[in-house]
């Protein structure tokens, strides 16, 4: 196969471009399985989640990784509709969690129906989850993804209780990425060589880049939440910050605070009492301490852990698309 690729075309959507035939399976089994025949808000929930766009990433994963490491069976399809089941049940209730009323910029689906219903149908979409991987005949397969959601459970869980507490650390911070977001990451990959049969060494390495591409997309999406664009990212600048998350620009902007500094942190973040132009001083502040040019430092370093892992693979297309996508979740901060 040739090496050769188009850089002039983004690494996710040249992903999406190979994976294209195998991706139109995964949305037909998406759609055949969180239909209901007799709980018909259960489609309607999922199918504006659905609609809504999101780029797919952790099904193309467990399909890139299938592929990459020689798959010709069907399993790989069932668990990338697996992935993004586990993916958009964890969205649904996120946005429960977070009380947000905007996702991907339309409106979330508990402002639209209500949290009973966002609630219960991510249980579903879990549930449905579970189904999919037992049709793959796999326990392996089964250990690590149920594994991976207990795990994205606690990563929930720790970002609540350490949301308000400017006692967070980068290494509690990192714990709670590595949660609620790189997991999902590493087993999409994992799993791809897994039913590939391929060496423990090369799963090893998919689920190491795996989790460095998940640390470093968070870390990226953190920092966007600083400095994005609300229109191309449809996630308003400034909403962790008044949803008093601790999100690593703010934790080393506030290892780095004077004792006036410390007293609007504690205020705006520790005692949740935001005012107006609060935000625009926070703004400023991480500004100061440069701790923007810091974190998204600190996301370089996981995209050279996550490309490292991946050149130990064989060479193929894939491979190098993969590489790439490393490189593409911190440039778009850029």
């Amino acid at each position: 196969m040739s090496l050769d690729t188009d850089t002039s075309v983004r690494p996710h959507d040249r992903l999406a471009t190979l994976l294209a035939d195998d991706m139109v399976r995964v949305n037909t089994l998406i759609r055949e399985r969180m239909a209901s025949e007799h709980a018909p808000r259960i489609p309607e929930v999922t199918a504006h989640l659905v609609e809504a766009g999101g780029k797919r990433l952790r099904p193309l994963l467990t399909l890139a990784a299938a592929k990459l490491c020689g798959y010709e069976g069907e399993n790989h399809v069932r668990l990338a509709a697996t992935v993004e089941f586990i993916h958009t049940a964890t969205l649904l209730h996120d946005d429960v969690v977070d009380e947000s009323g905007q996702r991907r910029g339309r409106p979330t689906a508990n402002l639209l129906w209500d949290n009973k219903s966002s609630v219960l149908v991510g249980d579903y979409l879990f549930a449905r989850s579970f189904q999919l991987m037992t049709d793959t005949g796999s326990l392996r397969v089964l250990r690590i993804l149920s594994d991976a959601a207990a795990t994205i459970a606690e990563g929930e869980v720790l970002q609540l209780t350490a949301a308000a507490n400017l006692s967070t650390t980068e290494d509690i911070y990192l714990q709670v990425i590595r949660g609620k977001t790189a997991a999902l990451f590493a087993a999409a990959c994992e799993v791809g060589g897994e039913i590939a049969g391929v060496s423990d060494t090369d799963v090893a390495a998919l689920r190491t880049y795996g989790d460095a591409l998940g640390i470093a997309f968070q870390i990226a999406d953190d920092l966007l939440d600083y400095g994005g664009d609300a229109a191309a990212t449809g996630k308003n600048v400034g909403d962790d910050f008044r949803e008093r998350k601790l999100t690593l620009p703010v934790i080393k902007a506030v290892a780095k605070a004077d004792a006036n500094e410390r007293v609007f942190w504690e205020r705006t973040i520790q005692k949740g009492d935001q005012r107006d132009g609060d935000l625009d001083t926070a703004l400023g502040l991480i500004a100061k301490h440069g701790t923007m040019a810091a974190t998204r430092g600190d996301a370089l370093t996981w995209t050279a852990t996550a490309k490292d892992a991946m050149r130990g693979l064989p060479e193929h297309e894939l491979r190098e698309t993969l590489i790439g996508l490393a490189d593409y979740v911190v440039e778009r901060i850029s």
